[in-house]
């Protein structure tokens, strides 16, 4: 695969996947209105959040590890070299694991529930006899979507290897869809418990969407032919060997959420709330931006590995950073700037008072510090994958996950002395240990590849800085003349004013992928 070529290809499976991603954040958007219309920043809230981090742990630590880093790899290594059968066969088995996994992992989580909610995963709301029997009954529904999760990922990555982008990447928004419909039909009469079966039904049609898409490949029938393991099979072995490290990384992110669950259930009333919805929000911008990419990128960088074209992998991985950069860093600057306007209009109604407006903007501030590493994080961690190496993340992974856990503790500490919420300590030492492992990931990938073309990265991110730093001079002039304005105007002119100025200064500063995108556009547009 020519480099130009290759590139050509990540740019347009890239922008598919981020206007179906973007798709998936509004959706996602309109369920939190709708949930914090319902429920503000409740205790009730808190438990349903706290018992949601079980399912999506368990989903994470079994189908994201095999699949993120293990499986996608090998089964595109597999159809490269045109080995078919053999790559449906792998596909099978470890449907067959994932799913058995999954099962009994769910049903062993549901019998200690009682447990893990009272030493694990909240003590602080343990304390309310009621509000903890509330967490143990909506994790034990919500264990129900981690088996379908595991399932509806692996199709995810089968597509995804394929080529085929825009159905998977429809997921996130079908999942939404089934969360409103149980915030919107189900609460009603059944209160915090509608919510927690709309995550099941989420789940349910995360599944089943993908199935068409899925029956037309060919062998698919290899898929449901017959049930096994694989045990014998080498490239099922060498999926369980490439899982093991990624195991651990993801087990150890995870125990990093559950630490910062644990401390802000003993903070003020809201704080998980908070928390959840301020990372949220940063993460649907960083979706957009760099799990598209992300997505995009992993088939053609496992491809460019399997065929040994280590040349053009690097000039790949350069231009996927370069162009991250060019999206996050405005995207950070304008979250930060905007949190408090954005926040208000989304959700400042009904039971989402200002008081709670306050508490999620404080969390956003701190997070979105950070989306510029994580948006880098998540590019050079699939170049790792694809290079079939899934202990060098983990290794620097629990590094800097031991250090956001040593840094929430001090943090707390420091934002109490000073007399800030202390939640907005546990979102900053995410961010700050979340940049730390993106420059370790860099420097390690930079010696693996001889080079990553530094020169050449930052010849984008320097006009990219100038840019954003007008940008941000201009929408801080906007707040300070419209501070007695309305969010609902507040919010939308400042993303205008922002936007435009970014795109402004990137014009007069000749940053080529501006030239590249509207070129795009007007073809798109003469072909119309």
């Amino acid at each position: 695969m020519k480099e130009s070529t290759a590139n050509q290809q990540i740019a347009r499976a890239a922008g598919t996947v981020m206007i179906a991603i973007f798709l998936g954040q509004i959706t996602g958007l309109v369920r939190g209105v709708i949930v914090a219309h319902t429920f503000g920043a409740s205790p009730e809230l808190d438990a349903f959040f706290a018992a949601n981090r079980v399912s999506e742990t368990l989903f994470l630590l079994v189908a994201g590890g095999a699949l993120g880093s293990a499986f996608i790899p090998t089964f595109t290594g597999l159809l490269a070299r045109h080995e078919k059968e053999s790559a449906w066969r792998l596909a099978a088995s470890i449907a067959n694991a994932v799913t058995l996994t999954l099962s009994l992992l769910a049903l062993l989580v549901a019998f200690f529930a009682p447990q893990v909610v009272r030493y694990a995963l909240a003590p602080g709301l343990s304390e309310d006899p009621l509000l903890f029997d509330l967490t143990i009954s909506l994790l034990r529904i919500q264990l129900i979507s981690a088996v379908l999760f595991g399932l509806g990922g692996l199709f995810v990555g089968i597509l995804n290897a394929h080529q085929i982008f825009l159905v998977p990447a429809l997921t996130p928004a079908v999942y939404q869809l089934g969360i409103i419909f149980g915030a919107l039909f189900l609460s009603p009469s059944m209160g915090i418990y509608g919510l927690a079966w709309g995550v099941v039904i989420g789940a349910v049609f995360y599944l089943l969407i993908q199935i068409p898409s899925l029956t037309k490949l060919p062998n698919f029938s290899l898929l449901t032919s017959r049930f096994s393991l694989g045990l014998h099979d080498s490239n099922v072995i060498q999926v369980l060997t490439l899982m093991g490290p990624r195991l651990l990384g993801v087990a150890i992110v995870q125990l990093n959420f559950w630490v910062n669950t644990w401390l802000a259930s003993q903070m003020v009333s809201g704080s998980v709330t908070g928390l959840y919805y301020g990372f949220s929000l940063m993460l649907m911008a960083q979706a957009v931006i760099a799990q598209s990419a992300a997505i995009a990128v992993m088939p053609t960088f496992s491809t460019q590995h399997a065929l040994g074209q280590q040349d053009e992998m690097r000039a790949s991985l350069a231009a996927t950073l370069r162009a991250v950069i060019l999206l996050a860093l405005p995207a950070s600057l304008g979250l930060i700037l905007l949190r408090q306007p954005i926040i208000s209009l989304l959700y400042q109604r009904g039971e989402f008072d200002e008081y709670a407006v306050q508490i999620v903007a404080w969390a956003l501030l701190w997070y979105a510090a950070g989306m510029v590493a994580h948006s880098i994080m998540e590019i050079l961690t699939r170049a790792f994958y694809a290079q079939h190496d899934t202990k060098t993340p983990v290794l620097i992974g629990a590094a800097a996950m031991g250090l956001n856990i040593l840094f929430s503790l001090l943090f707390i500490k420091l934002f109490e002395a000073l007399g800030w919420m202390p939640h907005g300590g546990l979102a900053l030492a995410n961010s700050l240990a979340t940049t730390l492992e993106a420059i370790a990931l860099f420097l390690v990938m930079q010696k693996r590849l001889r080079g990553i073309e530094g020169n050449y990265i930052l010849r984008g991110a320097i006009p990219s800085a100038v840019a954003a730093l007008g940008m941000s001079a201009a929408i801080y002039g906007w707040l300070t003349l419209g501070c007695h304005l309305s969010a609902w105007i507040l919010a939308p002119v400042g993303v205008m004013i922002g936007g435009g100025a970014y795109i402004a200064l990137l014009w007069f500063l000749r940053v080529p992928e501006l030239q590249y995108m509207l070129n795009g556009v007007l073809r798109r547009l003469k072909k119309g």
